[in-house]
């Protein structure tokens, strides 16, 4: 695309009108709380997914893997798409495809059906997470953008709170394909709602899709992402582990070695020259390594540690998303006044202090104490998000808000999943370290102090994490004096 072509796409989204803001804002979070929800309602299926379908955990649990695999590794493309061909066009699309994957998915006559009807849904689901923020960007004036991303936050803390206790509910009263059917009439009205509401901005000038750099990126993801999952659950040093990971290693430099040479790259690499893309982007990542690998275990330690009851489980483990829930929005609100850069620090300053107040939970840990101490995790973490978001999305050239959209909700996904394994794993051999002796039954029968220890040692992960995004964040601060 020429200069021209460039500044006459740009100056076209100066002339948005923002008077539908809020129509757009609801049409953008039915997709967000659909695709949230479903998420985390699918985790409380699995044991009965495991009995109906008569099939093991192992086969199982790649309802799951599949899901997140595909959304991870496709949301840049359909980004780039977005800018392309219209956002309105790629995310009405999404709902269609993610609305009949649902109704595919409680058709299902085996597991391997439904996994494969779920990496069908999961493309749907991967244009509107991929789109959302883009959309909501151009539908909000810049002085308000923080605070649009911060709803958005607390629309997702809903979708997490709702999804277990809405599946648990399902499971006790129908049987688990309405677990996929719930999205039907959900998914049906997001439909009309796209097509009546929102703007249909259409790109300036002919672009080329840079196919060499989608599908680089995409196995490189692919392979990286399956070396961490296969490994976590059959261990890293094997020889399969070595080859996906070099593998995806070896596709990674050769799409960066593509994005330098193309005319038009999917991911611009002038992008990263601005440091308050680059650096919210990579601490944006980094928050959400330490968030799912340390989230993940939590469960295991109530359950088996302190011998609450699942329902006891579930409420505790609601703190952290009610907590996202109220300061997201706040967090918003006061980095379009005051400036983005210094409450992200503020936040990455209190999810510090969460996980070190989190590494000090032992056997004896009351509920109050539980509570006390993880209240800072999603205190923190909705303090961050909202402007972070905000930040990278406004350093976004308005013709390449979909690819930095999708590039964004990409980066929380792949940080989860590489928390979840690596966190996941350091926990496991802290485990069987701390036990003294060999584990043949697995870390999470090891004894209790064992287990306490390996769980100490997975927040320090954590703690490190965020430690490494606070100094990035404070240095980028220094600069921008």
């Amino acid at each position: 695309m020429s200069e021209q072509m460039e500044n006459r796409a740009d100056s076209s989204l100066e002339k948005t009108d923002y008077s539908r803001k809020w129509l757009i804002m609801a049409t953008v979070g039915t997709g967000v709380f659909l695709a949230t929800v479903d998420g985390s309602i699918i985790n409380v299926s699995l044991p009965t997914l495991v009995r109906v379908l008569n099939t093991e955990f192992a086969v199982v649990q790649w309802v799951v893997l599949a899901y997140l695999l595909t959304i991870t590794c496709t949301m840049a493309g359909i980004g780039r798409l977005g800018d392309m061909l219209g956002k309105k066009t790629i995310y009405m699309l999404g709902f269609i495809i993610f609305t009949l994957g649902s109704a595919l998915c409680g058709l299902s006559p085996s597991v391997h059906w439904l996994i494969a009807f779920r990496v069908f849904q999961a493309i749907g689901a991967a244009m509107t997470m991929a789109l959302g923020a883009a959309i909501v960007t151009e539908a909000f004036p810049p002085e308000e953008r923080g605070r649009a991303m911060g709803i958005i936050g607390a629309i997702v803390s809903v979708g997490i709170v709702m999804g277990p206790a809405l599946g648990g509910i399902i499971l006790g009263v129908l049987s688990w394909r309405w677990i996929f059917y719930v999205n039907l009439p959900v998914g049906i009205i997001g439909v009309f709602m796209v097509r009546r509401f929102l703007p249909d901005f259409k790109p300036v000038g002919r672009q080329q899709f840079d196919i060499p750099g989608a599908l680089t990126l995409f196995f490189s993801i692919l392979l990286l992402l399956l070396g961490l999952t296969i490994g976590q659950q059959q261990g890293f040093f094997q020889p399969v582990i070595y080859i996906l990971m070099v593998g995806g290693v070896i596709s990674l430099v050769i799409f960066v070695f593509i994005e330098h040479k193309v005319v038009q790259p999917m991911i611009d690499p002038k992008l990263f020259a601005d440091p308050l893309f680059s650096v919210n982007l990579t601490i944006g990542f980094m928050s959400f390594v330490g968030l799912g690998g340390t989230v993940i275990l939590l469960p295991f330690y109530l359950e088996n540690i302190l011998g609450f009851s699942s329902m006891k489980v579930g409420l505790l483990m609601g703190i952290i998303p009610v907590m996202l829930g109220i300061t997201s929005p706040l967090s918003g609100i006061l980095s379009d006044r005051i400036g983005s850069r210094k409450i992200t620090m503020v936040g990455l300053a209190v999810m510090l202090i969460g996980f070190l107040a989190a590494s000090t939970l032992n056997q004896d840990t009351t509920v109050l104490g539980f509570a006390v101490r993880i209240f800072a995790v999603g205190a923190g973490i909705g303090i961050f998000l909202s402007p972070n978001n905000s930040a990278i999305m406004g350093a976004a050239p308005p013709r390449q808000l979909g690819i930095v959209s999708g590039m964004m909700a990409q980066s929380r996904t792949l940080g989860q999943t590489v928390g979840v394994a690596v966190i996941g794993a350091i926990w496991a051999g802290r485990t069987i370290y701390h036990a003294g002796t060999a584990v043949s039954e697995g870390a999470t029968l090891a004894p209790v102090q064992a287990q306490v220890s390996g769980l100490h040692d997975a927040f320090y992960t954590a703690v490190f994490l965020i430690a490494i995004a606070l100094i990035l964040n404070i240095r980028a601060f220094v600069r921008e004096q």
